[in-house]
């Protein structure tokens, strides 16, 4: 009896490990890959296309991209868009989110002047994803503002809500009756602080009092404006969504004193806080405690009102709940301290107002981007104070993805220790009841990242962009994430025998 008792015993307890290595993703968890136009398109003036910010820039300042690159030519997926369709059926993708050009759409940023060869281009793409099945996301702006509307202000013009109003309508009304799912902006924060409030990101304007709260406004107010639109006029018809992505990483306390836990707070509201909360929160615009700060401050540095400007309460109703979907771009974590690791920033200045400082642990693994380190369960972490937030909207992981070497190997072990990681936080997700839909995985290939040019890869295909065809090759991770799609678990004894992507018969 004793025996028997035991044997039960090693059962259970085996038959609960096997159970938990091996959770499921629902049939219907959206699994994906994402890439961005100018990272990857190439074709900087072909076509008819205009002229936009990263083109300008790269071209008159190149010594500010780490190799003085440019993505005149990147993955050249302008020519190459049905290889790219061909690596998604490898992978037996769901879906792919990608970005539109707006100059290669509207050569001006104007819609009175409309490019017929860059409507076709996105025509092909699309269809050529439904002829097998794979669902398109469409994101409206990943960074790539039209020259010409930067010259007459870009974000911080009141105008721009407008503009991009008018975008939206050309974009829902050319691709709305295939397309169901579109995305506003792609990660504000990288917009308007470090494209506006400093020299991060294009157009590096550097207006660090000021630059990256009109261009948090505005680009929220032309979110909302473009999903009312969207919600009025084409959902009745066109049966979709419309949602905005925003980065959000996850920011721990230092310690547990009031002090950073307060400090950590403020991270989080300052950097993804600003653009969450006017959208989802339930009393809307900017963040109490952190529009304190910066009014405090401004009235200390002599400013006769706040350098963050508010929402009238028309404009707070209008954008509150102006969102079908939360699209989470995740990668990292970081722990925050009111008093230490605190670097230097300009008075005044956005980082001067949060004044917190960030370390990693060193326990965490880095990758070949500095920025970026493993950290276990931060999906999890994330989504949960994000679910509790905001009452548990409807969620996308858009973004999260591991970067390596130029020269790395084709068997990115690194990588796909992160992924794994990534799909046991998501499943801890589910398991809590967080209102995941899906996850895409960046990226589809290498491409041109952004300030560091050539020299940071994040594919899961290598791209050889020395050879003028741009040859794709997947990496040993390409295969282990089509190996989680096809089975919807992840399984560590995956070894792939070889490194020739088939398309799976009947995808």
């Amino acid at each position: 009896m004793k025996l028997l008792v035991v044997l039960s015993l090693v059962v259970a307890v085996c038959h609960g490990s096997t159970v938990k290595q091996q959770r499921r993703f629902p049939d219907d968890f959206v699994f994906g890959a994402a890439t961005a136009s100018y990272q990857i398109e190439g074709a900087w003036d072909e076509d008819g296309k205009g002229e936009n910010i990263w083109d300008y820039m790269t071209h008159t300042n190149p010594t500010v991209i780490r190799d003085s690159s440019n993505g005149d030519i990147a993955a050249d997926s302008y020519h190459n868009y049905k290889r790219d369709v061909e690596m998604m059926r490898e992978l037996g993708l769901d879906a792919y989110r990608f970005s539109l050009s707006w100059a290669r759409i509207l050569p001006t940023g104007m819609a009175n002047e409309i490019n017929p060869a860059g409507i076709a281009y996105y025509n092909n793409l699309i269809n050529e994803m439904l002829k097998y099945n794979i669902e398109p996301m469409i994101t409206l702006y990943h960074w790539d503002l039209p020259q010409k509307l930067q010259e007459l202000g870009g974000f911080v013009n009141p105008l721009f809500t407008d503009w991009f109003e008018d975008y939206a309508r050309v974009v829902f009304e050319n691709f709305g009756d295939r397309v169901k799912m579109f995305i506003t902006f792609n990660e504000p924060y990288q917009i308007c602080y470090q494209g506006y409030g400093a020299t991060i990101k294009a157009p590096i304007l550097n207006s660090t009092a000021i630059g990256t709260y009109l261009c948090a406004k505005h680009l929220v107010v032309a979110h909302a404006k473009a999903f009312h639109l969207y919600d009025k006029e084409f959902k009745p018809t066109q049966k979709g969504v419309c949602g905005i992505t925003i980065s959000v990483n996850w920011f721990d306390a230092a310690t547990d004193t009031e002090e950073d836990r307060a400090a950590a707070e403020m991270k989080r509201q300052g950097e993804w806080g600003l653009y969450a909360h006017p959208i989802f929160s339930s009393e809307g615009g900017f963040p109490k405690e952190f529009s304190e700060k910066v009014a405090a401050k401004s009235a200390q540095q002599g400013y006769a009102r706040s350098r963050m400007p508010e929402f009238t309460e028309e404009e707070n109703a209008f954008v509150r709940g102006a969102s079908d979907f939360f699209g989470v771009n995740h990668y990292t974590a970081k722990m925050v301290s009111a008093t230490q690791y605190k670097e230097d920033a300009p008075v005044p200045s956005f980082m001067d107002d949060m004044d917190v400082g960030q370390f990693a642990l060193p326990e965490w693994p880095v990758g070949a981007s500095s920025w970026l380190m493993l950290v276990p369960n931060s999906i999890y972490n994330t989504l949960t104070h994000l679910k509790e937030k905001y009452n548990n909207p409807v969620f996308y992981i858009t973004e999260n993805g591991w970067s390596s070497y130029p020269d790395s190997s084709l068997i990115d072990d690194d990588r796909i220790t992160y992924y794994r990681s990534s799909m046991e936080s998501l499943l801890n997700c589910l398991d809590d009841g967080i209102n995941l839909k899906g996850y895409m995985a960046w990226s589809l290939m290498d491409n041109y990242e952004w300030m560091q040019g050539y020299q940071e890869r994040f594919g899961l295909y290598h791209v050889n962009f020395e050879d003028p065809a741009r040859t794709r090759t997947p990496r040993k991770s390409a295969f282990v994430y089509k190996h989680i799609i096809k089975n919807r678990f992840v399984d560590y004894e995956y070894e792939p025998d070889t490194m020739t992507m088939t398309i799976d018969e009947g995808n």
